[in-house]
């Protein structure tokens, strides 16, 4: 059997109860951040700009500044604690979401969305905060649930502000959202804070894993969020352009639908591909260039459906076995520090996709940013051939 991360398996720091309602306090935080951005060109016009042009800057304004953010609230995590500092990532979204509702002008609005990425970053914070209470395969299987939280705001979020947009414009949404991060702070509370990896036996006795892993880790996980971000932020345009007419719930759905496959299926794949991580990464680069590929040639809403489908396999796979070899890289290390940065490196890869697929869309149309990912799928799926894999 190929073992390419073996996964250590140790008590665990927290029960499965404890680490479902991590995972429920991700979801209900990332409402706001997941489900209002993509109403900027609705929110804007109350603001002063009227045809939406900083659209586009804003929706990565966040990402920009919780990467740059990330490291140093991972180090700071390490010396004062990681639930102390995931407190203070949940009344941070808190703070930032109540000035974003607030805000009666664009400058204003602008502040809010820098505050929201540099003093949120749940995501880095709760897997910080997961990584300092547990180890091995409950590690991995707890980070894979994370990603399902965000997979399933991704999903649900959008839906429920559109729902509420005739009641309550999208922009006052912000100050009812941020009821959520703050009733996420106030159960997270409750739950202990993990012990410190260097006072405990096992990890006196854990030896960090080798740089080599870390470094395979940042380079395909910047890879992995590149190839698959890039076709996100103008798909709507060109399945618009293919199917003449289909309906923005369709459109939407389609959208949605490889998130969908992640949510049916992650638990499934990670019981599978646990100790194969990188044949699962192969076979996850593969696919999603395979997927993106068939966006290039499809023309009807049945090829669109599997070329989605196909899409999201590949984005359940490569996610679970990047959870896999992060469980395996956070070995030995200080937890808080390594998921800052691997955050970083994350939100690195989302910047660049979206920068990315502005330039080849404007030049050359929507159907550009897809092959633009097939390309960049491609070439990580030959690199994970070619990368001398030894992580231990």
């Amino acid at each position: 059997m190929e073992r390419d991360a073996p996964a250590v398996d140790r008590p665990a720091g927290l029960d499965r109860r404890q680490v479902h309602a991590v995972a429920a306090c991700y979801f209900v935080a990332s409402f706001a951040a997941l489900g209002l951005p993509p109403y900027l060109t609705l929110i804007l016009p109350t603001l002063g700009d009227r045809e939406g042009r900083w659209a586009g800057v804003l929706y990565i304004v966040p990402t920009v500044f919780s990467a740059l953010g990330a490291p140093l609230w991972g180090r700071l995590a390490d010396r004062f604690g990681r639930k102390r500092l995931l407190l203070r990532a949940q009344l941070g979204l808190t703070a930032s979401f109540l000035l974003a509702g607030a805000a009666d002008s664009l400058a204003a609005f602008t502040v809010a969305l820098v505050l929201q990425g540099f003093l949120g970053g749940t995501f880095a914070a709760t897997n910080g905060y997961l990584g300092a209470a547990l180890r091995g395969f409950e590690l991995s299987r707890a980070l894979t649930l994370m990603q399902g939280s965000a997979r399933a705001s991704l999903v649900a979020a959008p839906i429920l502000v559109g729902a509420l947009s005739p009641w309550i414009a999208p922009h006052r949404q912000y100050l009812l959202m941020a009821v959520l991060p703050l009733a996420a702070a106030a159960l997270l509370a409750f739950l202990p804070e993990p012990e410190q990896p260097h006072r405990t036996a096992a990890a006196t006795a854990s030896v960090p894993a080798p740089v080599t892993l870390l470094r395979l880790l940042h380079l395909f996980e910047f890879a992995f969020v590149f190839a698959t971000i890039v076709s996100f932020p103008y798909l709507i345009a060109l399945v618009e352009q293919r199917l003449p007419g289909v309906s923005g719930t369709v459109s939407g759905m389609l959208f949605a639908l490889p998130h969908l496959v992640y949510l049916l299926t992650a638990g499934r794949v990670h019981r599978m591909f646990r100790h194969r991580p990188r044949s699962g990464l192969f076979a996850a680069f593969a696919l999603v260039a395979l997927g993106l590929a068939g966006h290039g040639s499809a023309h009807s809403l049945p090829a669109f459906v599997l070329t989605r489908a196909v899409l999201g396999a590949g984005l359940t796979l490569g996610l679970v076995c990047l959870s896999v070899l992060a469980a395996a890289a956070a070995e030995g290390r200080a937890p808080g520090r390594m998921f800052g940065t691997l955050e970083l490196v994350s939100k690195g890869g989302a910047v660049a996709a979206g920068a990315a697929a502005a330039l080849v869309n404007g030049a050359f149309g929507p159907t550009a940013p897809v092959l633009a990912g097939t390309a960049a799928a491609a070439l990580a799926a030959t690199l994970v051939l070619l990368t001398r894999w030894s992580p231990r």
